[in-house]
């Protein structure tokens, strides 16, 4: 389950580094409490992909940043670590790509969330993005919609329609039709196994 490890002990990120790898689970801490996920389901990962190229492609195109797909350690203290699903980054030099200093952190963190993350994402990584000034976007497959949630606000922007987003220094906001990503992450009853459409 994603859920928070329920005893006293306090993870840092040294000691979440520390774990074995396990090709089965993603760890990470927020604020001290471990979270343990399972592999992601397919509809998760169609999401991500189908998300992340299309907000790779516009922080590209405006000059604005790169994105990045987890695994990919967010480190915002000695005791919290988190790997959002999409993440986008300021544009960064030579000095980041080489290792020879940390990149920044991201100013997006887009969650795919699932049954057994719902609790995590909600209650735990997303006011911690918060806290840390990213714009955090909940992506809930069974509602099929959007949680936009910006840095200083206490309730999301719900966005079923239609996501509109501009981050500093692009030249045109990126728009993105909520519901043909629902499309095509889920699909529909009209559609086969291969894509295609269904006659009645």
């Amino acid at each position: 389950m994603g859920m928070p490890i329920a005893h006293e002990r306090r993870w840092s990120v040294e000691d979440v580094w520390a774990l074995p790898d396990d090709p089965h689970r993603r760890y990470e801490t927020v604020d001290g409490e471990l979270l343990v996920s399972p592999m992601p389901r397919f509809a998760h990962q169609r999401a991500v992909a189908e998300l992340g190229l299309m907000v790779g492609a516009y922080v590209k195109r405006q000059g604005v940043g790169e994105m990045m797909f987890s695994p990919y350690d967010v480190v915002l203290d000695p005791y919290t670590l988190m790997q959002p699903d999409v993440l986008v980054i300021a544009p960064v030099g030579l000095d980041v790509v080489r290792g020879k200093v940390a990149p920044p952190p991201p100013y997006l963190a887009v969650e795919v969330v699932s049954p057994s993350t719902a609790r995590a994402d909600r209650l735990r990584k997303r006011p911690r993005y918060q806290r840390a000034a990213i714009e955090c976007w909940l992506i809930d497959l069974d509602s099929q919609l959007i949680e936009r949630w910006t840095p200083d606000v206490d309730r999301p922007e719900i966005c079923a329609g239609r996501l509109s987003w501009q981050p500093a220094g692009a030249g045109e906001a990126f728009e993105l039709d909520v519901g043909a990503l629902m499309l095509a992450i889920l699909g529909s009853d009209d559609t086969d196994a291969e894509g295609t459409t269904v006659q009645p």
